[in-house]
């Protein structure tokens, strides 16, 4: 070797690049200024000779093997440093020429580093993870473009990926994929300052190149992770996180982003149809995806079209972020900023979302921020330190479920989860999204027993930390009143949940009514006969309606794991069955609660759901389920004619016991009214198989009733025991009321009738 060259070789440096232990690559790879000259170093293991190629005047330069490991160093007589080329030749007789990537400086700006230790980048997406770029310039001139940017017209620009991954203890983090032969020694990663962010930009890498980080713990430990920001994955079990550009696609759902920003949920019927992509319904041949799935792009216009003629309003997608297990239904996530590739990429996602945006439908995801899994390749102990989740098990582990538990109290690990939220709204445009198992979050001591949790600063099992990040995410989400909905599902009396953050409150929208589901299911699951003896459960739900904003569902929870389908959770014989669910249905469409029901249940599939094939649509060839399907979409579409069942949901002037004591016929009576009391209903409803012929109802007013909806028509399989005359009241006083009707109260009868009162001059 030259001794001038010699001279300027960092020996100690060097052995650091060879070993792969260097966490700022940048200060001796890449071109440099020495003096009078320009001093070019390059790590190329296997390669036998280099040479670099000036891009400007294409001279020729030969680099000299430094260290026989692959390092290779030139000096070249330039005054300053100029745009160049690596071409390296290997003993195999193969070549290859690249743009050197430590001829770029890092991207990341020392403002959005600083917002992310806050906790407080909400666009932290933007700058982590790998973005599809160009550059142009070089060196401290560089300018980098990001997707939907372009360069100015005639200037020359590299095209290529900038990569960026938070793991402040590791030891070095490289770039690795097909493009380097998965060798963390090649691309190295510039550690930022004291942020814990590692970044590098590498030209002529895209879209659909796939890659991992390197994450070097010490010197015997090396562990492969899945970007954390990625934007795709490989299809399961592979999971390599694949280049995406997320900003190109063309989106045409303006207006109903528009018309979303008035959206007043409160006022509105929300009728939400929950389903799981891959099991909605498949393909009996494998397509292109593994299992039959149908592409994101094949589900919408059948899903649309169904949702549509079914009455529904909304649909509820269980988990669509990357996850490596289908029997976890997408709720032990591993990728939470890369929609799953079992049924497509993310402008197929793209393509569903705003098509059934354009088809008038409304789209809540499903969101895990509880726990995660620990999967090696995830986020578990990412730097080899428990980066993501507490240390301490007791913290840190969930026991029932065996994942592992966020830190919330780390800035950049709420920052992680805050954005994440606003990333599928933003990006996604999603129009709501449901958190799961919101309560294990909020409860220390959620799932263990004595001695198996730590206590907070208090000496209470309220997780404070969870509670400050979901108040903080809330407030996040809600400032651009654009109309999405942030939606808890949480199974205990948690004071607020949906209450202003100001004034202790979680901040949520809505809140699933699990109280509800589990005292009604339990109490439709009882003999006909015997129902007057739990009579206290089915009333018991009025008595704190308004304490939040509740969703009614009939959750995909319910009809798993052995608890049986909806229909065959309903005693007797079929035909009582299915007047049982026919009585279920009608009273939840007519309680006070936005709803929510699963897939499947709408037609009374017999058996549980199962993730692994198709619901069982071939049951609709059987008159039965035909019935129950009608008389299911006749309901929904009679929800949404009648304002009087949505309008006032959480103002107590929208509902009105008329007798809620009856336990002996099992018989409710209730009145539902409009915001303006224009429209005023009454139901009655029935819980046993017997018919009563010539019922007393006491009335709220003097005037006339009329039968306009009753689920015993024959056309949904009922007895046909209907009352079509216009019923007057009489001054009979019954049920405390001045006056009443009497009509016929069929078997699992919900009839509804609209009231028109006296006008007396």
């Amino acid at each position: 070797m030259d001794k001038k060259l010699y001279d300027l070789m960092d020996w100690a440096e060097i052995e650091a690049i060879v070993y792969s232990e260097h966490d700022h690559p940048e200060q001796i790879l890449g071109a440099h200024k020495v003096h009078s000259n320009v001093l070019i170093q390059a790590f190329l293991p296997d390669a036998e000779s280099v040479l670099i190629k000036n891009d400007k005047d294409g001279k020729l330069y030969p680099m000299e093997e430094a260290d026989e490991a692959g390092f290779f160093a030139a000096l070249l007589p330039q005054r300053k440093v100029q745009s160049y080329e690596l071409h390296a030749k290997y003993a195999d007789g193969g070549e290859c020429t690249w743009k050197d990537p430590y001829l770029y400086p890092s991207f990341l700006k020392e403002e959005e580093l600083k917002l992310f230790e806050k906790g407080e980048n909400y666009e932290i997406y933007r700058y982590l993870g790998a973005h599809p770029a160009s550059v142009t310039g070089y060196g401290k001139d560089a300018v980098l473009y990001l997707e939907g940017q372009e360069p100015k017209k005639g200037e020359k620009a590299v095209k290529g990926t900038h990569f960026a991954v938070w793991a402040p203890n590791a030891m070095r983090v490289s770039v690795v994929g097909d493009f380097n032969q998965w060798d963390g020694r090649r691309h190295p990663m510039y550690r930022l300052g004291d942020s814990g962010v590692f970044s590098l930009f590498i030209p002529d890498i895209g879209c659909g190149d796939i890659y991992k980080y390197e994450v070097k713990i010490n010197s015997q430990t090396i562990v492969l992770k899945t970007d954390p920001y990625g934007f795709r994955c490989e299809v399961r079990p592979a999971n390599a996180s694949i280049v995406a550009d997320l900003f190109s696609f063309d989106w045409k759902d303006d207006k109903w982003l528009q018309d979303r920003k008035k959206y007043t949920f409160e006022k509105e019927p929300m009728n939400i149809y929950e389903l799981h992509p891959g099991s909605w319904k498949r393909f009996t041949e494998d397509g292109d995806f593994p299992g039959g799935f149908m592409n994101y792009r094949e589900l919408a216009p059948e899903l649309a079209d169904y949702v549509k003629e079914m009455g529904y309003t909304h649909v509820e997608l269980m988990p669509v972020m990357e996850h490596p297990l289908d029997e976890s239904w997408g709720y032990q996530v591993t990728g939470y900023y890369a929609v799953t590739s079992r049924y497509g990429s993310p402008k197929d996602f793209m393509y569903f979302m705003d098509y059934m945006h354009r088809q008038g439908i409304g789209v809540i995801l499903d969101w895990v921020p509880a726990h995660f899994p620990k999967d090696q390749n995830g986020l578990a102990r990412f730097d080899g330190t428990c980066l993501y989740e507490h240390f301490d098990p007791r913290q840190g582990e969930h026991p029932h479920w065996g994942t592992l538990i966020y830190n919330y109290g780390r800035p950049q690990v709420s920052n992680f989860l805050i954005a994440n939220v606003l990333f599928w709204k933003d990006i996604y445009h999603a129009d709501g999204i449901r958190m799961d198992a919101v309560a294990s979050m909020l409860y220390l001591d959620y799932g263990r027993n004595p001695g198996e949790w730590i206590a907070n600063e208090n000496g209470g099992n309220e997780n404070l930390e969870a509670v400050r990040m979901l108040q903080k995410l809330s407030g996040v989400f809600h400032e651009k009143k654009d109309g999405a909905l942030l939606i808890a599902e949480e199974s205990t009396a948690w004071p607020m949940v949906t209450g202003d953050p100001e004034e202790d409150g979680l901040g949520f929208d809505l809140k699933w009514n699990m109280g509800w589901m589990n005292d009604f299911t339990s109490y439709m699951k009882a003999d006909p006969y015997f129902r007057k003896g739990s009579h206290g459960t089915l009333v018991f739900s009025m008595v704190y309606a308004y304490s939040e904003k509740f969703i009614l569902p009939f959750s995909h929870d319910e009809v798993v794991h052995g608890k049986r389908s909806m229909l065959m959770k309903m005693p007797g014989d079929y035909e009582l069955k299915y007047g049982n669910l026919r009585a279920a249905f009608g009273f939840m469409l007519t309680h006070p609660g936005k709803k929510l029901q699963f897939m499947g249940q709408e037609f009374a599939q017999e058996e549980e759901w199962s993730e692994q094939g198709s619901l069982h649509w071939e049951e609709l060839e059987d008159k039965n389920h035909q019935n129950l399907q009608l008389y299911v979409k006749e309901l929904n579409q009679f929800y949404l004619k009648h304002p009087a069942l949505y309008e006032n949901d959480y103002e107590p002037e929208g509902f009105e016991w008329i007798s809620c004591m009856d336990a002996d016929h099992s018989i409710i009576t209730f009145m539902r009214r409009d915001s303006k009391k224009k429209e005023q209903l009454l139901v009655i409803c029935n819980f046993t198989p017997v018919l009563y012929e010539n019922f007393k109802v006491g009335v709220p007013f003097e005037g006339s009733y009329k039968e306009i909806f009753n689920s015993d028509s024959e056309r949904y399989g009922g007895t046909g025991c209907l009352n079509k005359k216009v019923l007057r009241t009489k001054e009979v006083s019954w049920d405390g009321r001045e006056n009443s009707i009497t009509i016929d109260v069929p078997p699992f009868g919900i009839c509804i009738y609209s009231s028109t009162p006296k006008q007396h001059s």
